[in-house]
């Protein structure tokens, strides 16, 4: 299994690699569109590889659906939480009491236990 695992990990690092190669042209980035950043008076733009921008966007799609997966569960984790508090309290509740108990269950057991001589 471990080796099915780094061979797969070969394979996308392989082709990912290859579409890197396949696409070292450069493009132009601009923040704003051409005419807005000259009213607004920033005209920034950066050259990058076109590898760059698509394994930009896939890695900034999978940072935002880890945040929002992450998001999304944390009511459920949250109250998984607080039912594990609530279980620990529940469990010092029940050994607080458990001596009582048995004492009591003794005094019981003598009190209902068939009386001999009747």
């Amino acid at each position: 299994m471990k080796y099915l695992r780094w061979l797969v990990l070969g394979v996308i690092g392989i082709f990912l690699i290859t579409v890197a190669l396949a696409n070292r042209d450069t493009v132009t980035l601009n923040a704003l569109p051409h005419d807005i950043g000259q009213v607004a008076r920033f005209n920034t733009s950066i050259e990058v590889p076109l590898f760059v921008v698509a394994f930009g966007g896939i890695l900034m799609g999978l940072l935002i659906g880890f945040v929002w997966e992450w998001l999304r569960g944390h009511r459920a984790r949250a109250e998984a939480s607080a039912r594990a508090r609530e279980v620990a309290r529940l469990e010092q509740v029940v050994a607080a009491n458990a001596p009582q108990a048995a004492q009591k269950d003794e005094v019981l057991a003598l009190l209902e236990a068939p009386r001999r001589g009747h």
